[in-house]
């Protein structure tokens, strides 16, 4: 069964990027890319992912705000937070991250993000 995994950032280009880098792995589908905290939430409740390639800053609830809107902890996908700001990493892993990328990345970074 493959890993399902939901890219969230409201830059189409960096959608992009990880989708293509996404493809490079085996097992893995796609169920959706978003680009606001708004529609993270409501395709982490609908499409139930493994994995979340999270944006911290983008419209509506931020990264953070979408973890914590999600509620239940045991309902929440791996969350592996892609952002070019670095000074959100301790908050990233207080809210259990299971890794913190930081644009830009090259595919070496990525892949050991998504291993």
């Amino acid at each position: 069964m493959p890993m399902r995994v939901l890219i969230v950032d409201d830059e189409p280009i960096a959608r992009r990027r990880i989708s293509r880098l996404l493809k490079l792995e085996d097992d893995v589908e796609v169920v959706n890319e978003v680009g606001s905290g708004t529609d993270a939430v409501a395709a982490i409740r609908e499409q139930r992912p493994d994995l979340v390639f999270l944006d911290v800053q983008m419209p509506g609830p931020d990264g953070f705000g979408v973890v914590s809107g999600l509620g239940e902890p045991e309902a929440m996908p791996a969350i592996v937070f892609v952002t070019a700001y670095n000074e959100y990493a301790v908050k990233a892993f207080d809210v259990n991250a299971v890794d913190y990328v930081l644009k830009p990345f090259d595919g070496e970074r990525f892949r050991s993000a998504f291993q």
